[in-house]
């Protein structure tokens, strides 16, 4: 009984923060633009300008996190696999060195890893340098995505 009750709260809780995620998000973007941003194919684009915001347009209440917060993501680097794009992705703005930097680095990876054309999500080692000791051992233990060299 109690863990039911435990859940249906869990349940409610969450689906209040999405509800108050996508709030956010539609005061701040305009909704054409992110539809235009969501159909266009990640592989064409790769190489443009448009790589960043169509990877942002895919993101879910993560986005109200680092839009909110001053935040957003940097693309490092990039290449073929063999089932979908493998990116190299850096945060920028506030969100360096944030103590919730472990969930935001998880979600980034969680939401670009369920578009059908992303193989794999990893960060930049240099985002590492930002934390201080203490945040390093955190990110790393906790924050379940892997750190990558990106090539030069």
């Amino acid at each position: 009984m109690d863990d039911d009750l435990v859940a249906k709260y869990a349940a409610e809780a969450k689906a209040a923060m999405e509800a108050e995620a996508h709030r956010r998000i539609a005061e701040t973007v305009d909704p054409e633009e992110e539809t235009r941003l969501r159909n266009l194919s990640l592989a064409s684009v790769m190489d443009t300008v448009h790589a960043v915001p169509a990877l942002l347009a895919r993101l879910g209440p993560v986005r109200a996190a680092l839009d909110g917060h001053g935040g957003g993501v940097a693309l490092t680097a990039w290449a073929t696999g063999t089932s979908g794009l493998d990116l190299v992705l850096d945060l920028t703005g506030a969100c360096l060195s944030c103590g919730a930097a472990p969930g935001t680095l998880e979600g980034v990876k969680t939401d670009l890893e369920n578009d059908p054309e992303v193989e794999r999500v990893r960060f930049s080692t240099s985002l590492l340098d930002t934390f201080d000791d203490l945040g390093r051992e955190f990110i790393l233990a906790h924050g379940a995505v892997e750190f990558v060299d990106p090539p030069e």
